[in-house]
């Protein structure tokens, strides 16, 4: 069956993908690892199957008394009080014996409730009709024990599925009286109410959360066996007494802090006892913290706040030097240094100058001569025939392709006539009979073009 009967179309539980076959919307889910073990008798085969209700929320035991063989994940029909439930198989197999054992309880016992068959359409929609009043009943109900002042919490209702029964889960400190209580249910809910109190961490188990080492709770997933846990778990680990960051979503003691005592209890056996002080030429060393996995002890001086750490073997030297009423000049503290790589920080390598731009800079250089025009450019194709010096006439804004001033026949000087805006073109010498008073600028000479004799003075 599909993630998409749960109703949200997206599975639940782990988020692992998975479809429901997998235990991705079940609670408290086992993996059957004998799945696919092949069995010589069917008749020795357990009968016996474990199911599930309200996703995984709570499990019991059915004798499978059908021909029929059910995989994890079929909806079932099974007895329940004075009708019937309906659950999903969790698990089948050779690993139901297994569980049968673990919680002490007789494969081949009589009073066993049976599986009556698998579920049909119509069990089916009965089952989500039941389901569907659960959060109505809740709020209800919850309006009614606070009108009652009673002393209790209620947290979960579970319906069965012919809707003709209701256990309704509580947790309390004390002893309560909800004989009223029930005739209120019984009376505007008209089903059979079963009370059945519960312990704060069964609460947390049938709730769900995710607990502070980001994965989900432990009762919630795995966890059915809830064992009393005191802070001795915590000194052993050398944790601080901190009620706050011991404590779960429950309230209590956090229930990891007993699966890792084995371990502690383990490492804790290579260190030495009764070595608290030591004595030393600074003074008595007191002990101040053990780090089990490092195999270090730290101690620290009298009037001095560093912290010396010695490995165990050093520890038993001083120690056994004491007892010789030897005092040792120093600790000979070892250099502890931690177990991260050192973080490098990120060099920037400077790209200015490394990419060319010299075919930009072309560009450019042909777009600003294309702007200058025809008459800013260099129209100077050959050499000119000058028969004099020639002044300065303005401002030349081209380059400029005039022979060398060895190659020029100049035969005289030329006075200033003014600016000259172009070239000019010589065919022939020009012969010059004498200085040329300055009349000022020219503006009307024709283009030197033209001029194809001597010029008359």
């Amino acid at each position: 069956m599909g993630c998409g009967s749960c109703g949200t179309g997206k599975p639940g539980g782990c988020k692992s993908n998975g479809g429901c076959s997998s235990g991705a919307c079940n609670r408290l889910n086992v993996h059957d690892w004998l799945r696919d073990l092949p069995i010589d008798d069917i008749d020795s085969q357990c009968k016996v199957v474990e199911v599930s209700f309200k996703q995984g929320s709570r499990k019991d035991f059915f004798l499978n008394t059908t021909l029929q063989q059910f995989e994890k994940g079929d909806y079932v029909t099974v007895e329940g009080v004075n009708g019937f439930d309906v659950g999903e198989v969790s698990l089948t197999g050779e690993l139901v014996r297994l569980q049968l054992k673990k919680r002490g309880m007789d494969e081949f016992n009589p009073d066993m409730k049976k599986i009556l068959r698998p579920s049909a359409d119509r069990d089916i929609e009965t089952f989500k009709i039941s389901k569907s009043r659960e959060a109505d009943i809740l709020a209800r109900s919850r309006t009614h024990a606070s009108n009652l002042k009673l002393a209790m919490k209620l947290s979960e209702i579970e319906m069965q599925a012919d809707g003709k029964k209701a256990t309704f889960f509580y947790t309390a400190d004390d002893r309560i009286d909800f004989r009223e209580l029930i005739r209120i249910f019984a009376g505007e809910f008209k089903v059979k109410v079963e009370m059945r109190q519960i312990g704060i961490r069964q609460e947390a188990a049938k709730l769900g959360g995710i607990g502070s080492c980001g994965r989900e709770l432990c009762c919630s997933t795995w966890l059915h066996d809830f064992k009393s846990v005191n802070t001795t778990a915590a000194r052993y680990q050398n944790l601080s007494i901190n009620q706050t960051k011991l404590s779960g979503q429950c309230g209590r003691l956090k229930c990891c802090l007993n699966f890792e005592l084995d371990t502690y209890l383990d490492a804790l056996q290579g260190f030495p006892d009764y070595a608290d002080t030591l004595q030393t030429a600074m003074g008595q060393a007191f002990l101040i913290k053990k780090d089990i996995f490092k195999n270090l002890m730290w101690y620290t001086l009298p009037n001095n706040t560093k912290h010396y750490p010695l490995t165990i073997d050093r520890v038993v030297e001083i120690k056994k030097l004491n007892q010789q009423g030897v005092i040792v000049d120093e600790l000979q503290a070892v250099e502890v240094t931690s177990g991260k790589p050192k973080e490098v920080e990120p060099s920037f390598v400077d790209v200015v100058g490394q990419i060319s731009l010299k075919s930009l800079e072309k560009n450019d250089r042909r777009r600003r001569d294309q702007q200058r025009g025809p008459g800013n450019g260099n129209y100077n194709n050959g050499p000119r025939n000058n028969n004099g010096p020639r002044p300065n006439n303005g401002p030349n804004n081209g380059p400029s392709n005039r022979p060398p001033q060895n190659q020029r026949n100049n035969n005289g000087p030329r006075p200033n006539n003014g600016p000259n805006n172009g070239p000019r073109n010589n065919n022939g010498p020009r012969n010059n009979n004498g200085p040329r008073p300055n009349n000022g600028p020219s503006n009307n000479r024709p283009p030197q073009g033209d001029n194809n004799g001597p010029s008359q003075s």
